[in-house]
């Protein structure tokens, strides 16, 4: 079953559900042994990275309002230029929407393993700016009306395609920073929906190892 929200009403409904090919673990390991190439091939200073904060997310489609969530993960900030550097990361982030029809509430969560693959520009002063693809493995999915609640993960499609787009700032000589990012859902998340995802991300980071500045 999943919660399908619209303008007009919210009702549960059974949607087919697609079995991949190649299962989630699967498709991580291939993404990660990816990464781990792509480290051992760079000549110049790794940085190793912890984040967490807020996600602010939302469903297109169906006049939901915005769930608030949080993300936590791990990042790898592998230097290409000067100034320029390739940001893999692996995030817990909790996304979905809600709504309230009739006094009575409605949610829809989703809960994904993100993997954004960034490509970041950073200025000496500290700021810097970041894009590039994410892809988003389901782990588990509830639909909730007033008190009743249910798993649906089965409902949703397993994989999530996104495009971040995101800004922030290292604090100088601390390796401490923030940043904010919103991430644009491009697939659709389930089979006859159009439904996409969108999500507005505020956090912390903290960066191991020497000044993140360059």
């Amino acid at each position: 079953m999943v919660l399908l929200i619209t303008n007009q009403h919210i009702r549960f409904a059974t949607v087919l559900n697609q079995t991949p090919k190649f299962s989630i673990m699967k498709k991580l390991a291939l993404v990660l042994t990816v990464f781990t190439a792509s480290i051992f091939g760079v000549n110049a200073q790794v940085q190793f990275g912890v984040k967490a904060g807020a996600n602010f997310a939302n469903i297109t489609g169906g006049g939901g309002k915005t769930l608030v969530s949080f993300n936590a993960g791990a990042l790898v900030k592998l230097p290409l230029a000067d100034a320029l550097s390739l940001q893999p990361e692996v995030v817990y982030s909790g996304q979905g929407a809600k709504t309230t029809i009739s006094g009575t509430d409605y949610k829809q969560t989703l809960n994904y393993l993100n993997i954004p693959v960034l490509v970041k520009y950073t200025i000496p002063a500290g700021v810097f700016f970041e894009t590039g693809p994410q892809i988003g493995f389901l782990m588990s999915a509830k639909a909730k009306a007033g008190d009743q609640s249910e798993s649906n993960k089965d409902a949703f499609k397993s994989t999530d395609f996104a495009w971040a787009f995101g800004a922030g700032y290292v604090i100088p000589d601390v390796n401490l920073g923030v940043d904010v990012r919103y991430n644009l859902g491009v697939t659709k998340i389930a089979d006859g929906s159009d439904s996409k995802n969108t999500c507005f991300q505020v956090g912390l980071f903290y960066m191991f190892g020497e000044s993140s500045k360059k």
